[in-house]
């Protein structure tokens, strides 16, 4: 690792841990969108990488919805934060029990506004109920569903099912967005080569129904010609 990898390591590290404790401090889930919301922004601008976006009206102003997303670097989140900086959409995210116990995320991301995921679990009941929960308190739900970073050669992987089960149970009409950027290899630029004015491309598709029966990963894929 260079001398530029480990600055930016160390300064993301303490980034991270500084929301961390402010969003363990935090009393209402606004105080918690917010600080997401600066966090990603300190961040990418620190990264020197700004978010660009295809389709942006739209991005519905208000209403409840679960967003999908594909998923192929550590930063799409905060991509993601970016893209709805201008709307009320405000969602808790889909998080692996991983992260809630990784040194570095955990703190982070068990006070953000999360939605714990255990895969290992044979009883979903508890994720599920809290899906319902959050829904209740009139918040969307952000998910990506690869499951898990596509490091393939591929725009997406499979999707999981549990998304549209998400989306079903909770009535909940579906917006789609596609990082058109491979997001990770600009981060690897902006970690290495400290390019400046660096560019994600975000795509906005169409609302999918709830009810919709067709699978949603050839509605997403039909959405953003990835066929």
């Amino acid at each position: 690792m260079n001398l530029k990898k480990i600055k930016m390591a160390i300064y993301a590290m303490y980034l991270t841990n500084k929301y961390g404790i402010k969003l363990k401090k935090t009393k209402t889930s606004k105080e918690k969108m917010d600080l997401r919301l600066n966090y990603s922004e300190e961040l990418l601008s620190k990264l020197n990488i700004k978010v660009q976006i295809e389709n942006k009206d739209k991005i519905p102003t208000q209403g409840q919805y679960l967003l999908i997303s594909n998923h192929r670097s550590i930063i799409d989140p905060l991509i993601i934060e970016q893209t709805l900086k201008n709307s009320d959409i405000k969602g808790y995210w889909v998080a692996k029990k991983e992260l809630y116990n990784s040194s570095f995320f955990g703190t982070f991301t068990r006070n953000a506004g999360t939605i714990l995921l255990d895969r290992e679990s044979n009883n979903m009941s508890s994720f599920f109920k809290k899906t319902k929960e959050v829904v209740k308190n009139n918040h969307s739900i952000f998910i990506f569903p690869e499951g898990t970073r596509n490091k393939e050669n591929t725009p997406i992987s499979s999707f999981k099912e549990g998304s549209r089960i998400i989306a079903l149970k909770n009535r909940l009409d579906i917006l789609p967005v596609y990082i058109k950027s491979n997001a990770n290899d600009v981060l690897k630029e902006a970690i290495e080569k400290r390019t400046e004015n660096l560019i994600i491309e975000i795509k906005i598709g169409n609302i999918i129904s709830y009810k919709d029966k067709t699978s949603l990963e050839e509605n997403y894929k039909k959405q953003f010609n990835l066929d």
